[in-house]
């Protein structure tokens, strides 16, 4: 799949305000700053479509992006930021878990992780969560530029080694860079299966 043409819908924060639930959802979820906006520009082969910084925390609404005319691609606010207040933070988890577990149309949630880093316990914990309700998700390690193959490969190890002390079957994941596109093609094309229910 190639994404032709994009639009950007709205910012919601609350599952009442998002878009009639008619067509197919894709949603990006990861902890703070771990490259979520720059891997959705990435893949929409656009540099602003998602609003990129430095600042962790930066996406603070679910944002509804039209593409093709088919289907939304939905970016969801990041988890774990420690530096914002824990009213907040509880506000921000409840309408995020309101719109995982309400959202009928969501077909997919993709779980951004930092390759470069050893598995996180929050990392681990919302990968939990979701097996525990039985969502659809995958997980993409972003940033594998950043490494040597070699380093990548090992991390990568370690991470799936780590789920299986816990997991019977490890979930489907991908390996990508928004500097180099690693991974663009096969999330595209593993979207494209996912909204046609291939």
């Amino acid at each position: 799949m190639e994404i032709k043409q994009t639009e950007f819908i709205k910012s919601s924060t609350s599952i009442s305000q998002c878009p009639p639930a008619t067509i197919p959802e894709i949603a990006f979820i990861g902890r703070s700053n771990v490259g979520k906006s720059t891997l959705i520009n990435m893949l929409a082969n656009k540099k602003d479509l998602a609003k990129t910084s430095s600042t962790p925390g930066k996406t603070q609404t679910i944002n509804h992006f039209f593409i093709n005319k088919l289907w939304y691609l939905v970016d969801l606010p990041g988890y774990g930021y420690a530096r914002i207040s824990k009213s907040v933070k509880n506000k921000w988890e409840i309408f995020i878990r309101e719109y995982l577990t309400k959202r009928e149309n969501l077909k997919i949630i993709f779980v951004l992780i930092d390759i470069r880093h050893k598995p996180q316990k929050i990392d681990l914990d919302f990968l939990t969560w979701l097996g525990s309700k039985a969502f659809p998700f995958a997980i993409i390690f972003t940033k594998a530029d950043k490494l040597k193959k070699g380093e990548a490969e090992k991390h990568l190890t370690i991470y799936k080694n780590t789920l299986l002390e816990t997991w019977e079957e490890l979930p489907l994941s991908f390996v990508s860079s928004a500097t180099t596109k690693e991974g663009r093609e096969d999330i595209l094309n593993y979207i494209d299966n996912v909204i046609s229910d291939k």
